[in-house]
């Protein structure tokens, strides 16, 4: 599709320039520290795979704004959905007069998600949400109290996600005390295991642990990320997943997927439990949604979410109708330029360029992911311990480049990439041009490690 701005790398100023620095001030002033921004510049319009800053600068996005706008950050579709809502109502409450979007959003998850059961939904606002209310339903449900997630996890800044996400900083200091009866299992990591475990044995491995330490009667659920986010988009060994979904149904455990940033299209399909053909009790999803839109939601199993009281589920703002809106145009543009493919195509240009570039530079451990969802972990040279320094310099020389990249990792060495998918390959081509400049860098400069 014809894009709005030029698809092409511009800087006219350094890096933050001076209108920039001069919000960087503003904000300073007024916004909440504890309100972090990864890169020092302010977005004046973002189209494609193009953020513009407010500058006159022209940034490659590889961001997404955290794998949000698969479908660009203006998707004229998506727009014209948004205005032509909004010019009719743009709340009413779903518990208190509904309307149809919020069904048709709900019957287009039911058609997109894993697995040919009867399914049923609930809408709500971010990705967090989503997670409080499965687990909500899991534990209404099984009349169980304790819930497994896994190292590496991320599942939200609430206090039931906090307790289920593994990071303490920045996520969780000073922010207890956490949800209690939450229990962690190790993930199947297969760069930072022990050589040769299969997935299958790192399964059996979490299993005995959940058996012996919790007990398999008092589990109401098992979370987890099929390709985990924040962790380090860490790919698990093939077999893990199903054969922890398998224990799971064998034993009664409610079995969510939380593909909020895994989903729509992102790896290659558009839930990457698909990946394995594993059919989740209960999905959760927001991000890539709709479009940007503050959207969120959960589908699993009729059975279980028809098992809840009326009214426990819901939210005032809950499927917002605008929200709504935007997110059927979006699975719309998805589904119609045939996103899911579009990721696959970025892996095909992206993975086997990065992992040739493995060969030759020692700072980089391990190369990666699926669709457009690609990870680059970054080490000391001579071994594998993490280089989380490395990966901040590596961010800074990109985006004095003009490309935006984001870091992340349990130990914040992981370059990750998430660009639109719909940039074009040459875009990419280029974005991919710098981050292989800074990583040469990195490799010849060196970066010294606390």
């Amino acid at each position: 599709m014809t894009q709005r701005l030029p698809q092409r790398r511009s800087l006219v100023t350094a890096l933050p320039g001076p209108r920039s620095q001069a919000l960087t001030t503003r904000r300073a002033a007024v916004v909440a520290a504890g309100v972090g921004s990864s890169v020092p510049v302010y977005a004046a319009d973002a189209d494609g795979g193009i953020i513009l800053d407010v500058d006159g600068n022209s940034l490659i996005d590889l961001g997404s704004g955290i794998a949000v706008t698969g479908v660009g950050a203006s998707h004229p579709a998506v727009a014209a959905a948004v205005a032509a809502q909004a010019a009719r109502f743009t709340h009413t409450c779903f518990m208190v007069t509904p309307y149809e979007g919020y069904i048709q959003v709900a019957e287009e998850l039911a058609a997109l998600t894993p697995g040919d059961h009867a399914k049923r939904s609930a809408l709500f606002n971010s990705g967090a949400e989503a997670v409080e209310n499965a687990i909500k339903v899991a534990r209404s449900v099984t009349g169980r109290g304790a819930v497994v997630a896994f190292d590496h996890a991320y599942h939200g800044r609430t206090n039931l996600t906090m307790a289920l996400t593994a990071k303490a900083s920045p996520y969780k200091s000073h922010f207890g005390p956490f949800t209690p009866e939450i229990y962690r299992m190790p993930m199947s990591y297969p760069y930072r295991d022990r050589p040769g475990l299969s997935g299958a044995q790192a399964a059996a491995r979490a299993v005995e642990l959940i058996e012996r330490q919790i007990g398999a009667d008092s589990v109401a659920a098992v979370i987890i990320e099929p390709i985990q986010g924040e962790g380090g988009f860490i790919v698990p060994a093939p077999g893990f997943l199903p054969a922890l979904a398998q224990w799971a149904a064998a034993h009664g455990v409610v079995f969510i997927a939380d593909e909020v940033q895994t989903g729509f299209a992102r790896t290659g399909a558009w839930f990457a439990s698909e990946h394995e053909g594993v059919v989740p009790d209960i999905v959760t999803m927001a991000k890539g949604i709709a479009g940007g839109m503050p959207l969120a939601a959960i589908t699993g199993r009729a059975e279980l979410l028809d098992a809840v009281h009326p009214g426990g589920l819901g939210g005032t703002y809950g499927g917002n109708p605008v929200a709504c809106a935007a997110a059927l145009a979006t699975i719309d543009v998805m589904r119609t330029e045939d996103l899911p493919a579009r990721a696959r195509r970025i892996e095909q240009l992206a993975l086997p360029r990065l992992r040739t570039l493995a060969k030759e530079l020692d700072i980089i451990g391990d190369v990666r992911g699926r669709g457009a969802m690609l990870a680059v972990e970054l080490v000391r040279p001579g071994g594998a311990d993490p280089a989380p320094e490395l990966a901040k310099a590596v961010a800074a020389e990109a985006l004095a480049r003009g490309v935006v990249i984001l870091t992340c990792g349990s130990y914040g060495n992981v370059i990750r990439l998430l660009p639109p998918l719909v940039i074009g390959d040459e875009l990419l081509s280029d974005g991919l041009d710098v981050l292989e400049q800074a990583l040469c860098a990195g490799n010849h400069t060196g970066v010294k490690e606390n």
